[in-house]
């Protein structure tokens, strides 16, 4: 049972995150909590046009929230706000639903297919993706308001 929760390559990942900490001049900054567990992850992100250009987190999760914090950071740069809003889809339904794993950049998702009868956990695997969208939803918004 637990060998299925932290597999190796989950492990392997929540000890390598990429872009910890936080950015001075972040577009867009926030913050997902699991209210299980506590585990928090905070995001900052800077966007040129709809595309991130830099990104950092400051992670306070679980093995689990740490794995899939560090994919988030490996393929956050250079993704499109229309692809991060897709991939935190797709995430909660490979979890939730038993859909696909994403293929190309995305793929490593599949260490989440073993953990989809762990419903306990699904929240703070997503928290990393939660918090990405609510941040771009917010550049958003105030794009929106700008144009008003």
């Amino acid at each position: 049972m637990l060998n299925d929760i932290y597999s190796r390559r989950i492990l392997e990942l929540a000890a390598d995150i990429p872009h910890l900490g936080r950015l001075s001049d972040a577009d867009a900054s926030a913050t997902a909590r699991s209210k299980l567990c506590g585990s928090m992850v905070t995001v900052d992100v800077k966007l040129d046009g709809n595309v991130v250009t830099a990104f950092a987190h400051d992670v306070k999760a679980c093995a689990l929230g740490q794995a899939s914090s560090s994919i988030m950071g490996r393929y956050v740069i250079g993704s499109t706000t229309g692809e991060l809003h897709d991939i935190r889809e797709k995430a909660m339904h490979l979890l939730k639903a038993g859909g696909e794993v994403p293929q190309g950049k995305w793929e490593d998702l599949k260490i989440l297919e073993p953990l989809r009868d762990y419903k306990a956990r699904h929240a703070s695997i997503l928290l990393t993706f939660d918090a990405v969208v609510d941040a771009l939803n917010q550049i958003e918004a105030r794009r929106v308001q700008g144009a008003e």
